[in-house]
């Protein structure tokens, strides 16, 4: 049976990292399915998701030498997916990864089975979670917020899954669109 990448997109504040750590959870790490752990060259200490944290001029050696099956810059900083994750797919894993949207268009040339999960919340949901997460200024907010309706990705092999209610009612819808590959 052939593996999937699935990837993880939406605006900032959506509930991304909250609706992968709830999957995490329930598949555990000895399942059918692996959680990209993204490389990004932003401190360790700094807040937000567990990431492998790399400096710029190791990210671009790392990027140069072929570690990464996906990679972007966004919001001054570079994220990277691990080129594993393509070792998982070759055996049968599904691999989920939060990823930018800029990198859709990638991922539809580099996987051939794929899903992709577009996160959206309306924009004053999104705005009371920028701000209660404290990581980026008003003004970092507010170009976040003008971002966040443009580019979503449409087509066959796009999911939506509003996240304006309970978290628990995203997480199932979530967890059950990863289900749907297996």
């Amino acid at each position: 049976m052939p593996g999937c990448f699935i990837g993880v997109v939406g605006p900032s504040g959506a509930g991304k990292d909250s609706l992968i750590d709830a999957a995490r959870r329930h598949f555990r790490d000895d399942g059918p399915v692996v959680f990209a752990r993204r490389v990004i060259t932003r401190p360790a200490g700094a807040g937000g998701e567990d990431h492998v944290a790399l400096g710029a001029d190791a990210f671009e050696d790392a990027a140069a030498a072929g570690a990464f099956a996906l990679h972007w810059q966004a919001h001054g900083l570079r994220y990277g997916i691990p080129i594993e994750v393509d070792a998982a797919i070759a055996r049968g894993a599904a691999a989920v990864a939060n990823l930018s949207r800029s990198v859709i268009d990638d991922v539809r040339r580099r996987y051939v089975n794929r899903r992709i999960i577009v996160v959206t919340a309306d924009t004053n949901v999104l705005a009371r979670r920028l701000a209660a997460r404290g990581r980026e200024s008003a003004e970092d907010i507010a170009q976040r917020l003008r971002r966040a309706p443009y580019g979503l990705p449409s087509g066959e092999d796009v999911v939506v899954i509003g996240n304006n209610g309970s978290l628990e009612a995203a997480e199932s819808a979530f967890i059950e669109a990863i289900q749907g590959v297996l």
